[in-house]
């Protein structure tokens, strides 16, 4: 472990023990290094990279902060993350979506609320009106996800779903390109996830969206070739 590394856990080490909780304000540069045992110089590069990982913010003219340390805002890196992978991860990405959507939705059926509902079919219905048009449909199939997973209740669940789906959302856009029979299919994959919704039955909305993924992760096994460069979508 580098020094560096080391000044980043002492920081830490302050902010998971409460003594510095979100919102404070950290002691001056010099006296947080004095008491942490560090030189400036040090001080400074940990605080930088914290500032990067969204831990700590600078406010120009008032000091360094504890940001909120809210889900949206820790982990809203991932998706960034996850673009930079290339090759066969992008079926390890569905598959860790299997993992975790066919749950989050089922959880969904049993909260989700009236106006939540009523979000999720606005966008069921613009995917029906959007079957000619693959961007749409694509756009309005993500955004639906995204309104299920919403509906949990759960910031950190929803944030991890959204961080590995960018990539999965344009192997959605290819599928649509490549097979004429995909808009229909997965209307009808998203209809049988909304009425299971519409039902509040958790088991039927998990098989439900456990379909769904599954059917996207075997076509792409079927015809993606490990490493092609259809893997890596602009």
């Amino acid at each position: 472990m580098s020094l560096t590394d080391k000044a980043i856990d002492r920081i830490r080490d302050l902010i998971q023990s409460g003594e510095l909780p979100p919102g404070a304000k950290l002691p001056p540069e010099q006296q947080l290094a004095a008491e942490l045992g560090l030189s400036r110089n040090l001080m400074r590069e940990a605080v930088k990279a914290l500032v990067v990982a969204r831990v700590l913010e600078i406010r120009r003219g008032d000091g360094t902060y504890v940001t909120s340390l809210e889900p949206e805002l820790l982990l809203s890196s991932i998706g960034s993350a996850v673009e930079l992978l290339r090759g066969d991860t992008l079926l390890e990405l569905t598959e860790v979506r299997r993992l975790f959507e066919p749950v989050a939705t089922g959880l969904a059926a049993t909260r989700i609320s009236a106006g939540e509902l009523a979000e999720v079919e606005r966008h069921l219905d613009a995917m029906r009106a959007a079957r000619e048009d693959i961007e749409r449909l694509t756009e309005h199939d993500a955004a639906f996800h995204r309104a299920v997973v919403a509906a949990t209740g759960n910031a950190t669940l929803a944030t991890l779903l959204e961080g590995i789906s960018s990539r999965t959302v344009r192997a959605r856009v290819w599928r649509g390109l490549v097979d004429d029979n995909a808009a229909a299919r997965t209307v009808a994959e998203h209809e049988a996830i909304f009425q299971a919704l519409v039902a509040g039955d958790a088991g039927l909305a998990q098989a439900a969206a456990l379909l769904h993924v599954s059917t996207t992760e075997q076509w792409l096994r079927e015809h993606l070739e490990p490493n092609s460069a259809v893997l890596d979508l602009p």
